[in-house]
């Protein structure tokens, strides 16, 4: 498998243990498979940057994708590995409970496979924790979202695995304005969904009052 990693610098060897414990996954070396993503990634402003080419195989290590679980789940790994200010209460006893029995036990994989939540989207599960969408809705949300998938290395079997082939220069003039575009178009996405009165679905209360658990079918 071919990976791509944007960076303002050029990374040949990844180092392991090195990195933002408060990223969607925890410390880890974080890459896609999407080239024009990366290339986006790496402009944090209009100066550029890097795309970093990788050659792994996964086949040799142990993988959890996030897709093939609930979106409970990813949230309730996400809200464990960032910082979160939580604005009520009733939120932070619904990140609580989302921790206690929806956190996925990543610790015996080598890879995490899911969604981007950068902080457009990271919105979408501050709304859901608020009771201000539901399950469905959210799903609804990363289905049409923009948002792009990453891979994130954690082991060291990992680091060990991955090989570095290339780096090409990103032109920031052309790739920080598709960063910032991307970046409108999920909070325009954010605010037509908030916009939507719909009182079906699953919410955040519901999972919480009727100790609902990982393998509830309602989820």
């Amino acid at each position: 498998m071919i990976l791509f990693h944007g960076s303002t610098e050029i990374v040949e060897k990844p180092v392991f243990g090195y990195g933002r414990a408060d990223n969607d996954y925890g410390i880890g070396f974080y890459c896609t498979e999407d080239r024009l993503l990366a290339s986006e990634w790496a402009c944090l402003s209009s100066r550029g940057g890097f795309v970093n080419t990788y050659e792994i195989d996964l086949n040799k290590l142990k993988v959890l994708d996030l897709s093939e679980m609930n979106v409970v789940s990813w949230i309730a790994l996400l809200i464990n590995n960032r910082s979160v200010r939580y604005s009520s209460p009733i939120e932070k006893k619904s990140a609580d409970y989302l921790m206690t029995h929806f956190l996925p036990d990543t610790s015996s994989f080598d890879v995490i496979c899911g969604y981007r939540a950068d902080d457009s989207y990271f919105s979408y599960a501050r709304a859901f924790l608020s009771n201000t969408i539901s399950i469905q809705q959210l799903c609804e949300a990363l289905r049409l979202g923009d948002l792009g998938k990453q891979i994130c290395l954690k082991s060291k079997k990992s680091f060990s695995a991955i090989r570095f082939k290339s780096y090409e220069p990103v032109d920031g003039e052309v790739f920080y304005p598709k960063r910032v575009e991307r970046d409108t178009k999920a909070r325009r996405a954010y605010y037509k969904l908030l916009e939507k009165d719909i009182m079906d679905g699953v919410f955040v209360r519901d999972i919480v009052r009727e100790e609902m658990k990982a393998d509830d079918l309602r989820i």
